[in-house]
């Protein structure tokens, strides 16, 4: 089994939330974390901007039960900071720390420059690594808000585990033909092929067959010397069942090292 659908996410949380509006939410999200892994930087702060946009209308749908998928973000956020109104996010402060956060981004890349490009001024890393793990926060910030509203433990646990599961981003190089995975670049190495094939099984794993079968044209002995070495270096561990997974070390290999060979040929 690889990564999650986007669509699991957005199954999850509605109802009570509108999937259009969640839809957004969630894509903007992926995106982001996307481009950010690929060091895009400028993207990964226009990214943040709209991802700011599709929380507020969450949050605004969720706090008030009004749906509004074009209400503007300035709107969207005087409601949720509005004594005056009813609001059903509780305790008030998760909704008003929210808002704080949100208006925080959204200003930061508005005053950089990347809301409407500027000649003087070029996006960079720590720059865009604060959009990144501040929309990071937000987002698992609001989705302890969401899985909170009536579902049991075991609900709860599942939102988070696909939320972890999406941050480990997309792998376009491996598609899947029928029930048959295939690695799309030729550029690997056996060790490389993989860790790719591992961060595609995400928590869950994969099965030592199926690395078999996805890496046929390597030996029986190659497969198995790789997965020695990482398991040796902290970097796989097999799992009951058969299956191998990433550790974080594992991860954080893939992030660092591979994340442009991801990418398809």
């Amino acid at each position: 089994m690889g990564l999650p659908d986007r669509q699991a996410l957005v199954a999850r949380l509605c109802p009570p939330l509108d999937p259009t509006v969640v839809g957004q939410l969630v894509e903007q999200f992926v995106e982001m974390e996307r481009r950010y892994i690929q060091r895009d930087w400028k993207p990964a702060e226009l990214d943040g901007g709209m991802f700011c946009e599709a929380l507020a209308r969450c949050l605004y749908h969720h706090d008030s039960g009004n749906l509004s998928p074009d209400r503007e973000f300035g709107a969207c956020l005087k409601y949720l900071e509005n004594d005056q109104v009813p609001h059903a996010i509780q305790p008030r402060s998760d909704a008003l720390h929210l808002a704080r956060i949100l208006r925080s981004i959204y200003k930061f890349r508005s005053d950089r420059g990347v809301a409407h490009l500027s000649s003087t001024y070029d996006a960079n890393h720590m720059d865009s690594r604060l959009i990144a793990e501040t929309v990071r926060w937000a987002m698992n910030e609001a989705l302890r808000i969401f899985a909170a509203n009536g579902r049991d433990e075991q609900e709860r646990e599942e939102i988070a585990r696909t939320v972890r599961e999406l941050l480990r981003f997309e792998v376009p190089c491996i598609a899947k033909y029928g029930h048959t995975l295939l690695i799309q670049r030729t550029d690997l190495t056996a060790e490389e092929e993989v860790l790719v094939l591992l961060h595609y099984g995400g928590e869950e794993g994969v099965q030592r067959r199926e690395i078999s079968r996805t890496l046929s044209f390597y030996g029986p002995s190659t497969i198995s010397g790789v997965l020695t070495k990482l398991r040796g270096l902290r970097q796989a561990v097999a799992l009951p069942g058969e299956r191998w997974c990433l550790t974080d070390l594992g991860a954080k290999r893939v992030r660092e090292q591979l994340a442009d060979r991801l990418l398809a040929m």
